[in-house]
C-alpha cells in the first residue's frame, strides 16, 4: 500500500528550493538594474568631484558657493558634451567597421582630451561668440545668473537630446541658452541679432554643404575607383590622391581650429599648411598603396581595406580638433563666473585656469565613455549604411566644409556637418542607385516598377525628421530653459 504520508522533511526541501529560486530571481533582477543605474552614478561623481575640487581651490573666499555650483554645472554640460557631439565623429568610422566601438571610445576619448588642453586656448569670449553684449546686463551678480541659466539650460537640452536620440549643435545650445538669459536680464535690444541671423541660416548651410561636399567625393570614387575594369590600378592612382587632399584638409582644418587657440594664423596661412602637408601625404601613401594593394582581387570589397586605416587618423584628427574648439562650451562661461566672483568686475574675455579646462576636457571623455555608444549607433548605422569609402567622403567633407565656411566667414556646426555629409553620402547613393537601375531596366526592356522603386530607398526619412526638428528647436529650447532658470535665480537670490 503506498505511503499516505510522505516524509515532511522532503516538502520542507521543496518549498527551501522554491525559496531560494526566487530569492535569485530578485538577485538577478536587483543586478540587472543596478547595472543601468552604474553610468548615471559615475556621471553624477564626476559632478560630485568637479563641485569638491572648486570648494578646495576656492579656500572659503566670498562667493564660493556660486563657483562651487558653476562647477558642477559646467562638468555636467561637458558631460552631456561628449554624450552627443562626439558621435558626430565618431559614428561614422564605426558605422563602416574600419574601427570597433571599444577602440573608437578610446581613440575619442585620448584625442578630446589631448585637443582641449593641448589647444583649447587660454583665452575664451565668455558671451558665447559676442551675441550678447556683457555691460548690457544690469550688474556682475545678475551676470552670473545669466551665465549660469546659460550653462544650465544648453545642459539640460543636450541631456533630453541625447535621451531622444537626436545629434545636435552644442555651441547653438549655449548660444540659446545665453540669448533666453539675456532677454530676460537687459531685453531684446541686448541681443546681437545680426549675429543670430547668421547661426539661424548656418542651419541650412552646415547640413547641405557637408552633404554636397561628400556626394561630391563619394561620385569621384564611384567614377574613377569602383565602376572601372581594372579597380586595383585606378585604387593606386587615385587613393594616394585622396589621401593627399584629406591629409592637406585635415592639416588646415586644425589650424583654423586648433592651433589658432596657441598663435594667431591666417586662412592663407593655414591653406598654405595643407598644401605643403597634403602633396607630402600623396607621395608617401603613393608606394604604401602600391604595396597594400599586391594580390588583391579586382574587386569592390576588396578595396574598402585601402580607406580604413585614413578614415581611423581622420576620426582622431576630427576629436583633436572638436576637444580644442568646443570645449569652450562648457569652460567658458564657467571661467566667466570663476573671474567675476573673483574680481567682482565683468570682463568682454578672461583666462581659464587649469582647473575648469580640465573639468571640461575630462567631462568630454567621461560623457563620452558612459553615453556615447547610443548615438554613436544612430549616426553609424541607423540613417543610412555606411562602409569605410562612404565614412571617408563624410570626415573629408567635415574638414573641407570647415575650411570653406571660414573662408566665406559663415558660422558652421560642426555636428551638422557630419549629420549632413552621411545624409548626402546617402541620397547620393539612392540617386545613382535609381540611375543604374533605370539603365538596366531599359537595356532589358523591363523598367522598374514604381513600388520596387520605394523600397529601395536607402536612407531612413524618419530620422531625417527628427534630426531637422531638433536642430530647428535647440536655439528656443535653450533659450526658454534660460530664460525660466533665470527668473528662478533671480528670485531666490
Amino acid at each position: 500500500m503506498a505511503n499516505q504520508n510522505p516524509d515532511p522533511r522532503v516538502n520542507q526541501w521543496k518549498t527551501l528550493d522554491k525559496d531560494l529560486k526566487r530569492i535569485g530571481r530578485v538577485e538577478e533582477g536587483a543586478h540587472f538594474v543596478a547595472r543601468g543605474l552604474v553610468a548615471p552614478g559615475l556621471a553624477l561623481a564626476f559632478i560630485v568631484l568637479a563641485g569638491l575640487v572648486a570648494a578646495l581651490l576656492m579656500g572659503g573666499q566670498p562667493g564660493q558657493l556660486v563657483v562651487i555650483a558653476a562647477a558642477a554645472i559646467g562638468a555636467y554640460m561637458a558631460l552631456n558634451i561628449g554624450a552627443n557631439d562626439v558621435a558626430n565623429n565618431m559614428g561614422p568610422a564605426v558605422g563602416s567597421k574600419a574601427m570597433t566601438l571599444l577602440f573608437a571610445l578610446i581613440i575619442a576619448a585620448v584625442f578630446e582630451s589631448l585637443g582641449a588642453l593641448v589647444a583649447g586656448g587660454d583665452v575664451v569670449k565668455t558671451v558665447a561668440k559676442g551675441i550678447i553684449e556683457p555691460t548690457a546686463l544690469p550688474d556682475s551678480t545678475h551676470f552670473v545668473w545669466a551665465m549660469m541659466s546659460a550653462l544650465l539650460a544648453a545642459a539640460l537640452w543636450l541631456n533630453l537630446a541625447t535621451w531622444l536620440g537626436a545629434p545636435v549643435s552644442t555651441t547653438h545650445s549655449i548660444v540659446g541658452g545665453v540669448v533666453g538669459a539675456g532677454i530676460v536680464a537687459a531685453g531684446f535690444g541686448a541681443v546681437d541679432w545680426t549675429s543670430m541671423g547668421m547661426i539661424a541660416a548656418s542651419w541650412v548651410i552646415s547640413p547641405v554643404m557637408g552633404g554636397v561636399i561628400a556626394a561630391f567625393f563619394l561620385a569621384i570614387i564611384k567614377s574613377k575607383v569602383i565602376y572601372v575594369d581594372d579597380k586595383i590600378a585606378a585604387a593606386r592612382k587615385w587613393v594616394p590622391i585622396l589621401i593627399g587632399i584629406m591629409a592637406g584638409a585635415f592639416a588646415t582644418y586644425l589650424a583654423l581650429k586648433g592651433l589658432k587657440h596657441l598663435f594667431k594664423i591666417t586662412l592663407l596661412q593655414a591653406i598654405a599648411i595643407g598644401l605643403v602637408v597634403g602633396v607630402g601625404g600623396w607621395l608617401i601613401t603613393l608606394p604604401m598603396i602600391r604595396r597594400q594593394s599586391e594580390g588583391m582581387e579586382n574587386r569592390k570589397k576588396s578595396l574598402k581595406s585601402l580607406f580604413s586605416v585614413p578614415l581611423v587618423v581622420s576620426a582622431a584628427l576630427l576629436s583633436f580638433a572638436h576637444g580644442a574648439n568646443d570645449v569652450a562650451n562648457a569652460v567658458g562661461p564657467l571661467a566667466a563666473i570663476v573671474h567675476t566672483v573673483e574680481q567682482g568686475d565683468i570682463a568682454a574675455q578672461v583666462g581659464i585656469p587649469f582647473w575648469v579646462m580640465a573639468v571640461g576636457a575630462l567631462g568630454i571623455s567621461v560623457g563620452l565613455l558612459l553615453f556615447g555608444p547610443k548615438l554613436i549607433k544612430l549616426v553609424g548605422n541607423e540613417i543610412t549604411k555606411l562602409n569605410p569609402m562612404r565614412a571617408y567622403c563624410v570626415a573629408l567633407s567635415a574638414a573641407i566644409t570647415v575650411i570653406v565656411a571660414s573662408w566665406l566667414g559663415l558660422p558652421v556646426s560642426s555636428t551638422h556637418i557630419a549629420v549632413g555629409g552621411i545624409f548626402g553620402v546617402g541620397f547620393y547613393r539612392e540617386w545613382h542607385a535609381e540611375k543604374r537601375a533605370r539603365e538596366l531596366g531599359i537595356k532589358k526592356g523591363k523598367p522598374v516598377p514604381p513600388e520596387e522603386r520605394k523600397r529601395r530607398l536607402l536612407v531612413r526619412r524618419s530620422h531625417m525628421l527628427t534630426v531637422a526638428a531638433a536642430w530647428v528647436v535647440t536655439v528656443p529650447a535653450s533659450a526658454a530653459l534660460s530664460a525660466v532658470l533665470y527668473l528662478i535665480l533671480n528670485a531666490i537670490t
